[in-house]
C-alpha cells in the first residue's frame, strides 16, 4: 500500500487485521512553503485565544520572532517563554520553567523548536487540557506527532505518556535554514527504524509481544521517503526537506497506532541514551539525539551481521548465566552512571530478566528459532552500505567522531540493554553469554 500523510490522517481511526483500531491522534498537518502563515487559522479552529509560545534561544530566532511577528499583526494576545539556554536539556527543569511561565490566560500551547521544545509542550499541554501545536524549525527527530514525551527523569532516560500534538506546521523555509547537522539528526533518527522493526519482530517471535504488520509498513514507507529525499535534504532543498519532515510524522503516527514506541526504537536508541545519562551525570561529551541513534544504528548492525555468523552454544550460554553476578553488576551500573544507575536496578528487580530459569526457557525458544530469527535480521542493510550511505550525507559514523572514547561506546553498547524492559540485541548477546565478546569486537 502507498502510504502518506494524507492517507493516514483522512483514514485515521481505521480498524487493522492486527485486531486493534489505530488511532494516529493528529488532527492537522500543513508541510511545506509559506506553512507558518497558517498558523493564526489553526488558533482560531481550535479555539485559542491566547496561546503561550515556548521556544529557546536559538529557535525564537529561527521561528519565535516571525510566530510572534504575525500574531501581532492579526491582532492575537499571546505570552512567550524564552528558554535563555543553547540546546536546554530534557529534564524536570525545563518542564517545571514551561508551568511556571504559562499563565492562566493560556488557552493554547504552541511549541516552536526541536525535540525538547515539543517534548515539554506535551506535557505541558496534556496537563492543562489544552490543544498543542508544534512549529518545526528543524527535521532533526521523529518525535514531531507522537503521543510520548522522551525525557531525563531522575537522571534516567524515560519515554513519559503525554500526548499528541493536535497540529503540526512545518514552513519548508524554515526547515531547509536550520543547520544541517540537525538535518543529518532527523535522518540518524529515521535510519534507526531499520533496527527497531527487526527487533520489533524478534520480540514478537520470542516473547509473544504484540506486533502489527501494518504499523511496520508504515515506517517501512516513511523510512523509505526518509532515505530518497536524504542527500538533497542536506543540501538544503526545500521539497526534500518537507519529504524527510513528512516521513518523520509518519513515524511518530506509527507510534501512536501501536500504542509503544518499538516501531521506532530499539537497542540503537538505548545505547544514545546511555551517551546521554553519562553526559547529563559526568559531562562526557554527547551530540544530537538522532546523530546518536544513528551512529549507533551502525555499530547495531554490525553485531547482527556478526551474531547472525555465529552457531549458537547452549552450554556456553547456560555456564556464562550460572556465573554471572547480578550484585556485580549493578555495581557496575553504579560506577558507569551514577545516580541515574538506580531506576535501572529498580526496574531489574522487578523485571528479572536475568534470572536463571527465565533465560534457560528463553534460550529454548531462542534456539528453536533461530533460522527464523536470522531470516527477520536480514531485512536489515549492510553495515558496509550503511556507512556508505552516512557518509554520502556527511553523518557521523562513531561517537569518537564527537568525543567519546572507545570504552564510552564499548560500555555504552554493554549498558544498553538496560535502559527498558524490552528485548533487543544487547539481551540475545546476554543470553548467549557473549555480550562482553561482542562489545570488544564491534568496530568503533
Amino acid at each position: 500500500m502507498n502510504y502518506s500523510i494524507g492517507w493516514l490522517m483522512a483514514n485515521d481511526g481505521f480498524e487493522c487485521a492486527c485486531g486493534k483500531r489505530h488511532y494516529g491522534l493528529l488532527k492537522d498537518c500543513i508541510i511545506g512553503e509559506n506553512a507558518l502563515l497558517r498558523l493564526p487559522e489553526m488558533l482560531r479552529k481550535y479555539g485559542g485565544t491566547h496561546p503561550f509560545i515556548l521556544c529557546d534561544t536559538l529557535t525564537y530566532e529561527a521561528a519565535g520572532k516571525a510566530v510572534t511577528e504575525l500574531l501581532k499583526k492579526e491582532n492575537i494576545s499571546y505570552t512567550i517563554h524564552i528558554i535563555e539556554r543553547i540546546h536546554p536539556a530534557p529534564d524536570e527543569k525545563i518542564v517545571g520553567e514551561a508551568v511556571m511561565y504559562c499563565d492562566e490566560k493560556c488557552d493554547i500551547v504552541v511549541a516552536v523548536g526541536g525535540g525538547v521544545i515539543n517534548d515539554t509542550c506535551k506535557i505541558l499541554a496534556a496537563a492543562k487540557k489544552v490543544t498543542d501545536i508544534y512549529v518545526a524549525t528543524a527535521p532533526s527527530m521523529d518525535g514531531f506527532a507522537s503521543a510520548s514525551s522522551s525525557m531525563e527523569r531522575g537522571g534516567l532516560k524515560v519515554s513519559l505518556n503525554s500526548k499528541c500534538p493536535d497540529v503540526v506546521i512545518g514552513d519548508a523555509e524554515i526547515l531547509a535554514a536550520a543547520p544541517t547537522h540537525m538535518i543529518r539528526s532527523g535522518i540518524g533518527d529515521m535510519i534507526a527504524k531499520y533496527v527497531s522493526i527487526v527487533e520489533w519482530q524478534i520480540a514478537a517471535l520470542l516473547l509473544g509481544e504484540y506486533y502489527c504488520p501494518t504499523v511496520a509498513e508504515i515506517v517501512r514507507a516513511s523510512l523509505d521517503v526518509c532515505v530518497k529525499v536524504a542527500k538533497d535534504a542536506v543540501n538544503g532543498d526545500h521539497d526534500a526537506v518537507c519529504k524527510l519532515t513528512e516521513g518523520l510524522v509518519m513515524s511518530g503516527l506509527a507510534m501512536n497506532y501501536a500504542g509503544i514506541s518499538r516501531p521506532a526504537s530499539g537497542m540503537e536508541h538505548y545505547i544514545s541514551h546511555i551517551i546521554d545519562m553519562r553526559a547529563l551525570e559526568f559531562g562526557t561529551p554527547a551530540d544530537l539525539h538522532g546523530i546518536q541513534c544513528g551512529m549507533a544504528t551502525l555499530l547495531t548492525v554490525q553485531a547482527y551481521e556478526k551474531l547472525m555468523q555465529i552457531t549458537p552454544d547452549k552450554e556456553k550460554a547456560l555456564a556464562y548465566v550460572n556465573g554471572f553476578s547480578l550484585d556485580g553488576w549493578f555495581e557496575h551500573l553504579r560506577a558507569q552512571l551514577g545516580h541515574g544507575a538506580e531506576a535501572m536496578i529498580a526496574g531489574e528487580r522487578k523485571e528479572k530478566k536475568y534470572d536463571a530459569e527465565k533465560h534457560a526457557a528463553r534460550l529454548e525458544k531462542i534456539l528453536d528459532h533461530w533460522d527464523e530469527i536470522r531470516r527477520i535480521a536480514g531485512e536489515l542493510p549492510s553495515s558496509a552500505g550503511l556507512r556508505e550511505f552516512f557518509v554520502s550525507i556527511g553523518h557521523l559514523t562513531s561517537g569518537k567522531d564527537f568525543g567519546l572514547t572507545e570504552n564510552e561506546l564499548r560500555e555504552a553498547f554493554l549498558m544498553a540493554k538496560d535502559i527498558r524492559d524490552k528485548y533487543v540485541i544487547g539481551r540475545m548477546l546476554w543470553d548467549f553469554g557473549i555480550l562482553e565478546e561482542f562489545a570488544d569486537a564491534i568496530e568503533y
